[in-house]
């Protein structure tokens, strides 16, 4: 049975946040014409949640698939194998991942990939840089060398982080690369961050793809995610305008990127930097309230961020600001 299988990579996904990994997984078995081979008995790990009504009957139930797709290179490099799950175990999941291992070794899998999100406060029309990380030093340099921007610290959340710590403790070659989308739209698909995901996966193993359909439908998302954001910037306006004296001027939620501005005009901005702002005890309290909020609910950051500009605090609290994207997924 091995025989047939030519120094096969797995890609492993699942839903999470921004669809990243399941657009890019799916767009990948279809570019490739990748066939089913094999499926993993789901009775282990899933349990029926819900039911399903029409016309006030009960439907017949089915658990969530986890099926295996072969792709053979007729170059015959490296076969492609990619594991589209339909839903994450909200238990045992590392016992599941350890199912999936074991099948994989079936294939002699020589390295494994998930794909995954990394929410940022990058803008809808900016590139997403992709970010990763991997189960061995050795992987390091050539994840950078085709684009990678190594995640230092952090949290990887769900099955998406789970598989490749499984993969680590069988020493088994493998990565995780999250591409980076706006943190307001996590609910949104992103076929633009998958699409950079699927470059950097084809740098890495050396497939070519048609990239036309994904970058069509990522430039159709991109215009919807602009307009969304104008939105969202608006009423985040309103609400700090409420609490703000008469005759302030509000800096803009997102200013433009440093390349984009002049080199100064000598007016002693970078001094005012420099001394962190004294903060009365109810803007400090404000502020905590609004982390507090935006840590549960990502799509107060506009808020919290409109607030920071308004009081000239956001250079004294970027840090922890940027720390609530840091969890990926």
């Amino acid at each position: 049975m091995n025989s047939q299988f030519h120094k096969p990579w797995l890609i492993a996904v699942w839903p999470g946040m921004g669809g990243v990994a399941q657009i890019a997984g799916g767009y990948l078995v279809r570019q490739l014409g990748a066939q089913p081979i094999a499926e993993l008995d789901p009775g282990p790990y899933f349990e029926i949640q819900s039911i399903s009504i029409k016309h006030g009957v009960v439907q017949p139930n089915t658990l969530p698939r986890s099926t295996f797709y072969y792709w053979r290179d007729p170059a015959e490099q490296r076969d492609i194998i990619v594991l589209l799950g339909d839903r994450q175990p909200t238990t045992d999941g590392y016992r599941y991942c350890q199912a999936l291992l074991d099948a994989a070794a079936k294939f002699d899998v020589e390295r494994v990939f998930t794909f995954a999100a990394m929410a940022t406060p990058i803008l809808p029309a900016q590139a997403p840089r992709v970010f990763g990380v991997c189960t061995r030093e050795d992987m390091l340099d050539e994840l950078r060398r085709d684009g990678v921007t190594l995640l230092e610290d952090g949290e990887i959340a769900g099955l998406n982080g789970v598989f490749i710590a499984a993969a680590a403790a069988r020493e088994l070659p493998g990565a995780c690369l999250l591409g980076e989308f706006p943190f307001f739209a996590a609910t949104a698909p992103n076929p633009k961050a998958s699409a950079a995901v699927l470059r950097v996966f084809a740098e890495l193993s050396g497939l070519t793809l048609d990239m036309t359909e994904i970058d069509a439908d990522a430039r159709k998302v991109e215009r919807g995610l602009i307009q969304h954001l104008e939105g969202l910037q608006r009423a985040a306006q309103l609400a700090a305008q409420a609490s703000r004296p008469p005759n302030e001027e509000q800096e803009p939620l997102f200013p433009a990127p440093p390349e984009l501005e002049g080199e100064g005009d000598g007016s002693g901005a970078a001094e005012r930097e420099s001394k962190p702002r004294r903060i009365s005890p109810e803007v400090r309290e404000r502020i905590e309230q609004l982390f507090a909020a935006t840590r549960e609910d990502r799509s107060k950051a506009l808020e919290l961020k409109a607030e920071l500009d308004r009081f000239e605090l956001f250079k004294q609290f970027e840090d922890r600001f940027l720390d609530l994207f840091k969890q990926a997924g």
